[in-house]
């Protein structure tokens, strides 16, 4: 009898303890339901907005941010969280090292899971702006000077001062800014952009440096940047890119002035009323290409990689003149009297009779 009780009784010890595993399973399991119910469920954006956008809540996270820092930064923004609840949701959701910087527009009304879930996916607000190929430097400054979304640093500072910050060793600013397209966030600083746009054109400068054609009458980089931006301005159809590269690497070649009427027209200045005259041609400065011969001191605008590229491999060509027909492409010519006539062909014909 003692025998057959013992053994009862470790069987009914063993039934006991499966309803105790199967109660913390279930517990287990509501308990986190319940996490994530109320991660997804309890609205943490307010629904009134605080921005532009009508449909939606405007917070900004700076960078390298941790968890901490982010939740603090959100609640003094006006959205409905403390530290601890962010913590538990972005571990919840295994997005605690996903967070990223930035300006974001928050649905109103929105959880604080899908909050979690965008800032993880960096989908916030972004801006640009774009460099045309062609622009002078004063065009380029005013352009970023007046971006509303940029935080200005450099707006009013000279040339000089400009280089100094972004500490490069040239003597102007103009012709080193890449054209193209740079996307930023909201209220970046300036200078961020002058960095990159000035970093992609040494990086195209350099490529192209290293491919040029081993007979060009260039001495370093810089002469290649400054002829690249008057084929640059003096290109109205890309078509015929390479052949006016190869115009002014011809003249270089034998000495010839470059005789452009783009280096002139910088050498005016930005007080330039769109009329180049006689007068202008006459009048010497270090952009005079038609009283002083080789290249002027500086470039004078942003030339793109087509035009680097057109200068360090020109079209096979002996033409040393060439005129605009009037649809944006050119006449070339390899002698005067040819350039001549072109010039009464395409030109002179055009000009308004003088009574």
């Amino acid at each position: 009898m003692r025998k057959k009780i013992q053994g009862r009784s470790l069987f009914q010890r063993k039934k006991s303890k499966a309803p105790s595993l199967l109660s913390y399973t279930l517990a287990l399991i509501g308990f986190v339901v319940i996490i994530y119910a109320a991660i997804f469920l309890w609205p943490v954006v307010p629904r009134i907005s605080n921005a532009q956008n009508d449909l939606a809540y405007k917070v900004k996270i700076t960078p390298q941010s941790g968890l901490t820092s982010i939740a603090q930064q959100l609640k003094e923004q006006g959205l409905f969280l403390s530290t601890v609840p962010f913590q538990v949701g972005a571990r919840a959701l295994f997005v605690g090292v996903k967070l990223k910087p930035g300006t974001y527009l928050l649905p109103k009304g929105a959880s604080l899971g899908e909050v979690l879930l965008q800032i993880a996916r960096g989908d916030r607000v972004r801006e640009s702006i774009a460099i045309i190929p062609g622009m002078t430097i004063w065009q380029v400054r005013n352009l970023i000077d007046s971006h509303p979304a940029l935080i200005h640093q450099t707006k009013g500072i000279s040339s000089k001062a400009l280089l100094q910050v972004l500490k490069l060793n040239y003597s102007s600013d103009e012709g080193i800014f890449y054209p193209d397209t740079y996307v930023f966030d909201p209220d970046e600083i300036d200078v961020n952009i002058y960095q990159r746009a000035s970093q992609a054109m040494q990086k195209q400068l350099d490529l192209a440096w290293r491919q040029r054609s081993p007979s060009l009458p260039l001495n370093n980089p810089y002469d290649l940047l400054i002829l690249s931006s008057i084929i640059e301005k003096e290109t109205g159809k890309s078509g015929d890119r390479g052949l006016i590269a190869a115009v002014f690497i011809n003249r270089l070649n034998k000495g010839m002035m470059l005789q452009t009427d783009p280096t002139v027209i910088y050498g005016i200045g930005p007080r330039f009323d769109g009329n180049l005259r006689k007068a202008d041609l006459r009048k010497d400065s270090p952009y005079n290409t038609y009283m002083r011969k080789g290249l002027p001191p500086t470039p004078i605008a942003m030339p793109s990689k087509e035009s680097l590229l057109a200068a360090t491999h020109p079209a096979q060509s002996k033409a040393l003149y060439f005129v605009a027909k009037g649809d944006g492409s050119s006449h070339f010519s390899e002698t005067l009297n040819e350039h001549e006539s072109a010039v009464d062909r395409y030109q002179r014909k055009s000009m308004p009779k003088s009574n």
